[in-house]
């Protein structure tokens, strides 16, 4: 096993680790008191997640991130959870404004993810019309019914499945373990990428708007869901995706950004979050609304 630790106050703007995971920008880590999205931090449980075969878990207590992994994995999770990003200088660049200056104050720390492409675009697909911890609850069971068993320290965990594992899977089996109306999207997009039709990597390298388009050749992706891949897995932190929280807080807050179209007023709200790291931003405010309530 390797082990490794990363101090906090070595990070611009330090982590708070609870809130990164568990703010609704991430389904492919899990915890292991299996409490994910509870409601209550836990900082002697440990945050674990699979990636290229490799079992990486975190967990922050004390001042210090620790890390275990199968590999020397402190380049992957300062990758996975942003480490670098001058977290600083984002809130610092952020516009003067009563809500944004709250969402910041309210959850120092908070760091954008930087999820594994696919395994975002199925997570999203599943979101619709969901809360949180049962977006959590599907793919948990997609990775436990359908993606490699790998063992660490003794114990059994699960990737998420591949493209080609997924695809194999019948609407009427996604169907029995919860997805509903969502099967067939999840199934039909697992054929895509699997055949090479299409991949969401292939959006990386375009310019955004274009890139939004490009996701939403996948069966049940819209605007919103293609605006979540793009900032919490392919590095467009201008992303806004309108969710029904943003919605809200345009209604209450920015009734003048509200433009009729899903463009404009993305768009709109992009310029009034700050435009560059305007998804940092949303994903703040999602967290402070939900929160909130």
């Amino acid at each position: 096993m390797e082990t490794g630790e990363i101090e906090l106050e070595e990070l611009s703007g330090g982590l708070d680790l609870y809130r990164t995971l568990e703010s609704g920008q991430t389904y492919l880590w899990r915890r292991t008191d299996g409490e994910m999205y509870g409601g209550e931090p836990a900082p002697d449980e440990w945050y674990y997640t699979v990636v290229d075969g490799a079992v990486v878990r975190v967990r922050s207590r004390n001042g210090v991130l620790e890390w275990e992994s199968s590999i020397d994995a402190d380049p992957l999770v300062r990758r996975l959870l942003r480490l670098e990003d001058d977290l600083e200088a984002i809130v610092a660049a952020a516009p003067d404004d009563p809500l944004l200056d709250e969402a910041y104050e309210a959850h120092r720390g908070l760091r954008l993810v930087d999820d594994p492409s696919f395994g975002t675009l199925i997570s999203f697909i599943c979101s619709a019309q969901m809360r949180v911890s049962r977006i959590h609850g599907m793919v948990s069971t997609l990775a436990r019914e359908y993606g490699e068993p790998i063992t660490f320290d003794g114990e059994t965990y699960h990737a998420l499945p591949t493209p080609e594992r997924l695809a194999t899977a019948t609407e009427d089996e996604l169907r029995e373990l919860g997805l509903g109306y969502r099967a067939p999207y999840v199934v039909r997009t697992a054929e895509m990428v699997a055949d090479g039709e299409a991949h969401p990597e292939e959006a990386r390298d375009l310019a955004y708007e274009a890139a939004r388009e490009s996701l939403k050749r996948f069966v049940g992706v819209g605007d919103k869901v293609a605006d979540c891949v793009l900032l919490f897995s392919l590095n467009f932190d201008q992303a806004v995706p309108l969710d029904t929280w943003l919605r809200t807080a345009i209604e209450e807050y920015y009734p003048d950004c509200d433009r009729g179209s899903y463009d404009e007023t993305s768009r709109a709200l992009r310029e009034r979050f700050g435009g560059e790291y305007a998804g940092y931003t949303q994903t703040y405010v999602f967290h402070h609304l939900r929160t909130r309530e």
